[in-house]
């Protein structure tokens, strides 16, 4: 009885140690999407570099992110989720580093390159790590956790970059980034690898078949369309609202961010109550459809009434909470229809949505605003929910 009562108390710290430093990773991977954007009119002016010659930077990091973040899904599953992890951490404080350090713009932009290599491990590594370390009962709250801490670093970024750099310069900066990687790289080095809550399976495969075909198989390919649908979602409000609200009402830029700004803060803390629901039900896709369909109101509202201020931050707040609701929901749904052995894979395959709905986002919704249909953000938007919702509801169920 005795040592019953001592393993569970030293399984339980181990539980939340790998929670943290998993989510302490994400909050790093948030922190270095969108460490290059506050400090563009610092680096342009140091290079005498032009606007589209600061994208190719941001270009490199995701095409490589995109296209090599698959394979780094199948490396997780056969190396071990946390040395790939702790691996792509230190990869990206070195690419920052040497971004910080070289005086070169070419360097630079090879940099966020090898920073994207670096990038591609997070997803998969970090729901290869949770899922097999953290009890059934406990998932969907470990999910809802990590994905808040990645929102959490997206967040926080701007106002940290920009105060290295005051006291820094931009170059200061980047080293500064690169030394919270190497620190959060030492932590999960320092964290103990505890023992799985179940013995790891190895996936079947049909006829010989390479484990490609789990990937090919249509939940999975569901889920990516799943998510490329939710990269639509935020990239249109996240990146257009604001321009969109001014030329659809006038809307003055203070009041629209403040409007975003109760969206991305309400989705945060939709996250996390959505994982108390994703912990309590079983009817995931039940959660996602309904978090959809009230996102889906709050922006056909947006997109047809000229509100108020005061209505307009609620209207675009509560939009925000909805589609953080579904966030963990989201997450069991893949976890749902991935075969054990295969979480790195999966994970990294539907994870690689999020790229391709960030490169489709602004070609779309860029050529609707430079055609003058400002509305139809909000009604596309709208309309990738609703289908977001049919993909909810068409997906296989669960077999014993």
């Amino acid at each position: 009885m005795t040592q019953t009562i001592d393993a569970v108390a030293a399984a339980r710290p181990s539980h939340w140690r790998v929670v943290g430093a998993v989510s302490a990773a994400h909050f790093v991977s948030h922190f270095y999407i969108l460490l290059l954007a506050p400090l563009i009119p610092f680096v342009r002016e140091a290079y005498g570099v032009s606007y589209t010659e600061i994208g190719i930077a941001f270009a490199a990091f995701n095409v490589v992110s995109a296209v090599l973040q698959t394979p780094a899904g199948f490396l997780v599953d056969r190396l071990g989720a946390r040395t790939l992890l702790i691996a792509g951490l230190l990869l990206g404080a070195l690419a920052f580093a040497v971004a910080g350090l070289v005086h070169s713009f070419a360097v630079l932009v090879a940099m966020f390159g090898l920073a994207g290599v670096g990038n591609t491990v997070y997803h998969p590594a970090d729901y290869a790590l949770l899922s097999q370390h953290v009890r059934g009962e406990r998932i969907g709250q470990a999910f809802s956790v990590h994905t808040f801490a990645g929102m959490l670093g997206s967040a926080v970024t701007p106002a940290s970059v920009l105060l290295m750099q005051s006291l820094w310069g931009w170059r200061g900066a980047f080293l500064g980034a690169a030394v919270f990687g190497l620190f959060v790289a030492l932590v999960l080095i320092a964290v103990r690898d505890p023992a799985p809550t179940a013995p790891p399976r190895k996936t079947a495969r049909s006829g010989g078949r390479p484990d490609w075909h789990v990937l090919l198989s249509a939940p999975i390919l569901l889920n990516l369309f799943f998510f490329v649908l939710l990269a639509m979602l935020s990239g249109g409000i996240y990146n257009y609202s604001v321009v969109a609200f001014g030329a659809l009402y006038g809307t003055p830029v203070s009041i629209a961010n403040a409007a975003l700004t109760g969206n991305l803060l309400l989705t945060a803390i939709g996250v996390l109550i959505g994982g108390v629901l994703a912990s309590r039900t079983r009817r995931h896709g039940l959660v996602a459809a309904s978090g959809l369909a009230a996102a889906t109101a709050f922006m056909l509202l947006l997109a047809e009434v000229d509100l108020p201020t005061a209505a307009l931050i609620a209207a675009m707040s509560l939009a925000g909470f909805f589609s953080g609701i579904i966030m963990p929901s989201r997450d069991m749904i893949v976890r749902e229809v991935t075969p054990p052995g295969s979480f790195g894979k999966v994970f990294g395959f539907v994870t690689t949505g999020f790229n391709i709905g960030g490169i489709v986002a602004p070609l779309v919704f860029g050529a609707i605003m430079d055609h003058g249909s400002p509305r139809l953000v909000f009604l596309v938007v709208a309309g990738c929910t609703l289908v977001a919702i049919a993909t909810v509801a068409s997906r296989p169920r669960r077999r014993g």
